[in-house]
């Protein structure tokens, strides 16, 4: 499953909107009530919950975490990691209920889609960082991921990976170049292209085709996007909705053009190069999961460590190695570039991990949608898309 799926259902996307509420809901938790009794200090260990397949792992042993062991012998926490997240909905479901009761989940550090993480933060449901503790973040982040609109200088959350949000083509199978994602309309695509079935996936994208600034954008533009994509669908122009499914029929030639996740791409273009990535002339939406600490977590201080220490330069490039998302710590292209594996250091120059400068001028966070917002815009979405 699609560590960006979302919005499966109505029902779930309206459950979290309801506890997202107008104004300061019921579930809110005031500043003063999210730290509890940090035991960092005597209990050398934290929970780190996370996605699937997000982490590096050894070539020969998999239960092996090279970066993350590492920290363990410096520092002396044990770190116990668990792939538990498969969805953003329904991880919110399984430790909503503690966090709205104020009681503890049980974990340390979550990592959440950026959509998401502003759930969280409005809630209140995530403790502010000590960021004086953190210079390694505060040295190193992007600064293009620097300041959401949901969480302003980012002092409750912290990028773990970042990616682009575009198109990917056979550009030998299609014959031409896709340049604009008005070219995804074109006549020969007919049946043989996809977007994403998230809403917050895929309509940033789509509103950057019209021309629209993404980082204030208004109903009347999601409802644009709505017509002409239901117009599409009803001309069957549009093959079908995905989430990280696509992969397989790009991969295989049933689908010769789709919005796509630059990460996949890299994965996809290991094994055909024909495969490319485009972030159109309009521009592209650049999401990032980042790392947050529930409240009441019992190892707060440990968690801080921890994510301070993925902003070295050094362990951010082994990671980015490894992942192959767009990396949150820019220093760390010049680490990669210095690798004497000439396969690794080739990492440094992908801009679909590195960005370049042409290339980020045309990438765009977009605003969230807000609680208010999400109930009718996904019923909408979900009733074209079909979920």
């Amino acid at each position: 499953m699609s560590r960006r799926s979302l919005l499966r259902a109505l029902g779930a996307t309206a459950a979290g909107a309801a506890l997202a509420g107008c104004g300061v809901p019921a579930a809110y938790v005031e500043p003063g009530d999210r730290a509890g009794r940090d035991t960092s200090a005597r209990d050398r260990s934290l929970h780190f919950a996370n996605w699937p397949l997000y982490i590096d792992t050894d070539d020969e042993d998999a239960s092996k975490r090279p970066t993350l062991d590492a920290f363990g012998r410096r520092t002396g926490i044990s770190v116990t990691y668990t792939e538990e997240i498969n969805d953003n909905d329904e991880f919110f479901g399984k430790i909503s209920p503690s966090l709205m009761n104020h009681q503890e989940t049980g974990r340390d550090l979550i990592v959440v889609s950026d959509w998401m993480s502003a759930r969280f933060v409005r809630l209140g449901w995530v403790q502010e960082m000590d960021r004086a503790k953190q210079p390694n973040v505060a040295k190193y982040l992007d600064p293009q991921l620097s300041s959401p609109a949901f969480d302003k200088g980012r002092m409750h959350s912290v990028p773990w990976q970042s990616g682009i949000t575009g198109i990917a083509y056979n550009r030998k199978k299609l014959g031409r170049e896709i340049r604009s994602v008005s070219d995804l309309w074109a006549d020969d695509l007919r049946g043989r292209m996809t977007l994403l079935s998230g809403l917050d996936e895929a309509i940033g994208l789509l509103m950057q085709g019209n021309g629209v600034d993404t980082t204030r954008w208004k109903r009347d533009d999601f409802y644009e996007v709505c017509d002409q994509v239901e117009k599409l669908v009803k001309k069957k122009h549009i093959r079908g909705f995905t989430g990280n499914d696509y992969i397989k029929d790009l991969a295989t030639g049933d689908v010769l053009a789709c919005q796509a996740y630059s990460g996949d791409v890299i994965q996809l273009q290991a094994d055909n190069p024909e495969i490319e990535f485009v972030v159109p002339e309009e521009g592209g939406e650049l999401w990032a999961e980042s790392l947050m600490i529930p409240n009441l977590a019992r190892h707060k201080r440990n968690a801080e460590k921890l994510i301070d220490y993925y902003y070295e330069p050094e362990v951010a490039a082994q990671l980015a190695a490894w992942v192959n998302y767009v990396c949150p710590v820019p220093a760390a292209r010049e680490v990669l570039a210095s690798v004497k594996d000439k396969e690794t250091a080739a990492l440094a120059e992908d801009p679909l991990i590195f960005p370049d400068d042409e290339m980020r001028r045309r990438l765009v966070t977009g605003r969230d949608i807000t609680s208010e917002e999400r109930p009718e815009f996904a019923k909408k979405w979900n009733s074209i898309v079909g979920l």
